[in-house]
């Protein structure tokens, strides 16, 4: 269960405020899903980073399954995006110096997950997206779909809740 409480985020902007989200109030059921949709610079992607525990609200509260993300600690934030998140971010931030396969099998190998579980999981998601037969290559040599898909692969490859 997702829940938002009247959050708002401000930024400061020379010596004007930006108010980037302002006032929303949520909830999302588990098993929900819902499209965050609104034209450039609507606060789209800054309610995102919200509620991946990037960001902090300027007020309000944000709850995601007993978590207070507004409150909770820089080790329990990145607890929760190690294991209960997948996110696929906009310029996907597969690192360059990796393989496929290493981008994908890399969240398992910080869990603790050992090399062979990771590769074996890591190799069923590029199966899944399509990129199985690249997975010893990297970043530069990719399309952006395909690194896009390698991004889809990394972020599902822990079976997140969210």
């Amino acid at each position: 269960m997702i829940s938002l409480r009247n959050v708002t985020r401000y930024y400061k902007s020379g010596e004007r405020a930006v108010h980037a989200v302002d006032g929303v109030s949520l909830e999302i059921a588990r098993g929900e899903s819902v499209a965050i949709t609104g034209p450039s610079g609507c606060g789209k992607t800054t309610l995102l980073h919200l509620l991946a525990g990037l960001d902090t609200p300027t007020t309000g509260e944000i709850h995601v399954d007993g978590l207070a993300l507004h409150s909770a600690t820089d080790a329990d934030l990145t607890e929760y995006r190690r294991r209960r998140l997948g996110l696929v971010f906009q310029f996907f931030n597969l690192l360059p110096t990796m393989s496929v396969l290493e981008n994908v099998s890399f969240p398992l190998l910080l869990q603790g997950v050992g090399y062979a579980g990771s590769e074996a999981r890591a190799r069923e998601l590029l199966e899944l997206v399509g990129m199985a037969e690249r997975s010893s290559h990297f970043v530069h040599q990719l399309s952006g779909g395909e690194q896009q898909r390698t991004a889809i692969a990394r972020a599902l490859v822990h079976r997140p809740s969210l």
